[in-house]
């Protein structure tokens, strides 16, 4: 009986450093290396249009592996507290499709705030990443270590 406590307990802590190790990995980047066909890594084409990304994200949904650079269009639906624990990220939630709403998170230690209000139009290029409520975004700044970042663009002014 000990020793399938002691397995389990084993399993849940090497689960829990698994989980952890996966939310620092840093960011895939758009000219990456294509993954195995079985992980099913998508890339979004650069031009593509706010339906296709929409489109892309709506196939997202149904792959826990989605992961994938994009830039949307849509409107500020809600105001979130930030996200303090590690690097502060300001978050808010973008309606992009009537039936598509993602969380952005955006680095506050890396870039400044960006003046966001609830009914405010938004442009966001950032990394997809598939999750069970619908995805988030991120990397919606420079990146500090000189490689492509993102951006969001609200009343016609840029923030990266």
């Amino acid at each position: 009986m000990q020793a399938k406590i002691v397995k389990a307990v084993v399993l849940l802590a090497g689960a829990g450093l698994f989980a952890v190790y996966q939310h620092f990995q840093k960011p895939a980047e758009p000219s990456a290396p294509a993954r195995a066909p079985s992980a099913q890594v998508q890339t979004a084409n650069p031009g593509a249009s706010t339906a296709q990304a929409v489109e892309q994200i709506r196939q997202a949904s149904r792959n826990p592996d989605a992961k994938f650079w994009t830039t949307i269009q849509g409107k500020v639906v809600k105001l979130l507290k930030d996200d303090r624990d590690g690097s502060q990220h300001q978050r808010f939630l973008v309606e992009i499709a009537p039936d598509i709403t993602l969380l952005v998170a955006h680095n506050i230690d890396l870039a400044p705030r960006i003046p966001v209000a609830q009914g405010d139009a938004v442009t966001i290029k950032g990394e997809y990443v598939w999750n069970n409520r619908g995805g988030v975004l991120h990397w919606t700044h420079h990146d500090p270590k000189g490689r492509k970042g993102g951006w969001v663009e609200v009343a016609g002014k840029r923030y990266e």
